[in-house]
């Protein structure tokens, strides 16, 4: 059976006052001028939730020390726990409870150590027992506003995920946030908050969108919240019950022998160095963000390595085949810190942020892309799946399945076989023989 309550708790100003030390003067006088209090949850018996019972302070914020304060809270939120064992019920009259609490009756009073002093409770108007037995409590930030828990849950964020990845995820928190001012629920307390908003919100992504965005809204307000149950600012993550809906995700089409040779020709002409960077990505099977990142020192021409920042792991060694190391230039003048690919040349100091440069590669493409008259469903990532799929037919020529992948895991640097399979059933790489004799 489920308890009735929630074990009480303290809050402190907003923050965790074990690095009280820490703190400046200014900030510890900023924390001094919030309100201090304990608080609880109690089981609505018309709901069957439990439901946060006003803050109890009891004159504390009276007190000007932290020492001060949290030591009088420390008292109240273990006097007011001993209390709720004993059955105190918000909803129901006490009386019995009380009287037989503060019984003179040695037979009652057994329950109770000693008879305790007490103390009153502003907003409950009951009387709890003090006691000074202390113990080692987390400091929590229930009462946090949607604003202030969003910011707080971004601020370590941020330092959680890399840079591109926490601008994809600030921007699909902002974009709830949005929706919460749109409906006039972002001024409520985050506990506020329903599964049925979150589901509302995500079905106005999918009617606006796709299914795909959808997951993509869902997957980061889940880990919102459930670094906020993490951090005991709220009870529990229910985003993560909502379901993931079947979306069909968006995967760029092979080319066939021909378009690609073409479409390297005509590359080598008008953009040579556009040309080079899809020939190292795409031979090297990288993702073109990973070429983006590397600099001149990654590349070892002699030892044929190189060093990149992949998105799976930090640091990925790949050999750089043959074919590649025919088309750099002498790279021995030019400093390691240097891009490897610049904006229109090799080892050009280039200040953009990664997801800028790939992006400006992605529209040179398209100019390249437009001449030959090709849909969306052809891009940059096309060229790598094109060159895995020569591969593996080569090694199909004289190898079974299991030692063509074998072989061919290494160099395109999938974690599992399960994770390769997957992989080359979604770009077609394995194509059956001619059946037409089983036909006639």
């Amino acid at each position: 059976m489920k308890l009735n309550y929630s074990e009480p708790k303290i809050y402190t100003g907003g923050v965790d006052i074990s690095q009280w030390s820490s703190f400046s003067s200014e900030q510890k006088k900023t924390v001094l001028s919030k309100d201090w209090f304990v608080y609880f949850s109690f089981r609505n018996p018309e709901t069957g939730r439990l439901k946060k019972e006003p803050f109890i302070k009891a004159g504390v914020n009276k007190l000007k020390t932290k020492r001060e304060r949290y030591a009088f809270l420390k008292t109240m939120q273990q006097a007011l726990l001993q209390l709720l064992q004993y059955g105190f019920n918000p909803y129901e009259d006490n009386s019995a409870l009380e009287a037989s609490i503060f019984s003179e009756n040695p037979e009652v009073s057994n329950k109770v150590a000693k008879k305790p002093k007490q103390v009153k409770i502003k907003n409950e108007q009951q009387t709890i027992p003090e006691n000074k037995q202390v113990t080692n409590q987390k400091t929590e930030a229930p009462s946090l506003t949607i604003a202030e828990t969003i910011a707080f849950g971004l601020s370590l964020k941020v330092n959680m995920m890399n840079k591109n990845s926490f601008v994809q995820y600030k921007s699909r928190i902002g974009a709830f946030e949005k929706w919460l001012k749109s409906k006039e629920l972002y001024n409520n307390p985050i506990t506020f908050i329903t599964k049925k908003m979150v589901i509302e919100y995500l079905n106005s992504v999918l009617q606006r969108t796709s299914a795909r965005n959808r997951n993509n809204a869902r997957t980061d307000i889940a880990s919102l919240f459930q670094l906020l149950e993490d951090n005991e600012i709220i009870e529990d993550n229910f985003v993560k019950k909502i379901a993931v809906l079947k979306s069909v995700p968006k995967r760029n089409k092979t080319y066939t022998p021909k378009i690609e040779k073409e479409i390297y020709e005509h590359m080598r002409e008008v953009d040579p160095h556009l040309w080079l960077f899809v020939k190292f990505f795409a031979n090297n099977f990288l993702r073109p963000i990973e070429v983006c990142r590397l600099r001149i020192g990654d590349i070892d021409i002699q030892d044929k390595k190189l060093y990149v920042k992949a998105k799976n792991k930090p640091v990925k060694i790949k050999i750089i085949p043959e074919i590649l190391l025919e088309e750099l230039p002498d790279l021995s003048n030019f400093k390691p810190t240097s891009n490897l690919f610049g904006r229109f040349n090799i080892g050009e100091e280039w200040a953009a942020d990664v997801i800028n440069k790939r992006n400006e590669f992605s529209k040179r493409f398209k100019v390249i892309k437009d001449h030959f008259e090709l849909g969306v469903e052809y891009g940059l990532y096309s060229f790598r799946h094109t060159s895995i799929t020569k591969l593996y037919r080569k090694f199909r020529e004289k190898m079974s399945q299991h030692e063509a992948k074998s072989n061919l895991m290494p160099i395109t640097g999938h974690s599992t076989m399960v994770a390769l399979e997957k992989y080359l059933r979604d770009i077609d790489a394995e194509l059956p023989e001619d059946y037409s004799n089983f036909l006639r």
